[in-house]
């Protein structure tokens, strides 16, 4: 019945038996056959039926609930049960800014308690990494929080808050960081990131034309173009890169200010010791804020 109780959470979640099929890789007709086995079994009816719609009712409610403690406990099965037993290696996604970082600072207390995990730290875009999650190809993602709510299956765990600033050259005169984007050549934040698209949001309420030839992922790489003089930037103040160069300097920008939270995306149910001890870590190890005013007086 595992393979029914895991259509049903699937029904659950995306509403309907179309759409539960379409992310199992199964018809709608063989996601209403698995629903009647289960019922079957059972010996009640799970949902109410209207035409072509199926709600759960208060009976197919119950069941949910206990259908997500048997799945996980199913899942867990195959999970170690000492330290000593993880054969398979901690499958860890980060954003590039954090890996030298918050990630190095929460693998020295995590190496300590779990002496025998291997580690493997790959890099990548935060949208990608919430994908991998969900998929579980990645057991845990320090990334960007999205515009969007993460999938109900996904946990969101806050670390980081960092505020975003406009970088200029230290000989670029002036504190008005929209004539300065209006008049310098401008460097883009990548739209492909969460990142990216909050400048990009922004940039289109308080300016209306830039002088834009540059759209780079890399918040360093940046940083070392301002302090090149190849223009102006408008980048949120990671660890990574404050203090910064003498040749650079930070201007707060106009309006409400924005920010990103960067946190932990891990999924809910069938969590190993090793992934909640190194959530444990991350979290032990953050800031509980990087502020531009804190960052500037660096």
């Amino acid at each position: 019945m595992i393979v029914e109780l895991r259509t049903l959470l699937a029904v659950a979640r995306h509403g309907t038996f179309s759409a539960a099929g379409d992310r199992l890789g199964l018809t709608q007709a063989a996601v209403s056959g698995h629903m009647r086995r289960l019922e079957e079994a059972l010996g009640f009816a799970l949902f109410d039926r209207t035409g072509r719609s199926a709600t759960l009712n208060a009976a197919g409610l119950r069941t949910l609930a206990r259908a997500e403690v048997l799945v996980a406990g199913f899942d867990a099965l195959g999970e170690p049960t000492t330290d000593e037993e993880w054969g398979k290696p901690l499958q860890v996604g980060a954003i590039a800014s954090v890996q030298a970082t918050l990630v190095t600072r929460a693998l020295v207390p995590f190496r300590q308690r779990f002496p025998n995990c291997r580690v493997h730290l790959a890099p990548g875009v935060s949208l990608h990494m919430m994908d991998r999650v969900e998929a579980g190809e990645l057991d845990v993602a320090i990334l960007i929080r999205p515009t969007f709510e993460p999938p109900q299956e996904l946990e969101w765990i806050p670390l980081v808050r960092e505020h975003y600033v406009l970088l200029a050259p230290q000989d670029v005169r002036g504190d008005d960081w929209q004539r300065l984007v209006l008049e310098q050549p401008f460097i883009r934040y990548n739209r492909s990131s969460f990142g990216g698209r909050q400048v990009e949001r922004y940039l289109r309420e308080h300016v209306p034309t830039l002088r834009e030839w540059v759209e780079v992922d890399d918040i360093q790489a940046m940083v070392a173009m301002v302090e090149g003089g190849l223009g102006v930037a408008v980048v949120p103040l990671t660890e990574t890169i404050v203090p910064l160069p003498t040749r650079v300097r930070a201007i707060p920008l106009g309006g409400e200010p924005i920010h990103r939270e960067i946190g932990v995306l891990c999924r809910r149910v069938a969590v190993s010791d090793a992934v909640k001890g190194f959530v444990a870590c991350l979290r032990d190890k953050s800031n509980c804020e990087l502020s531009s005013s804190r960052a500037l007086q660096e």
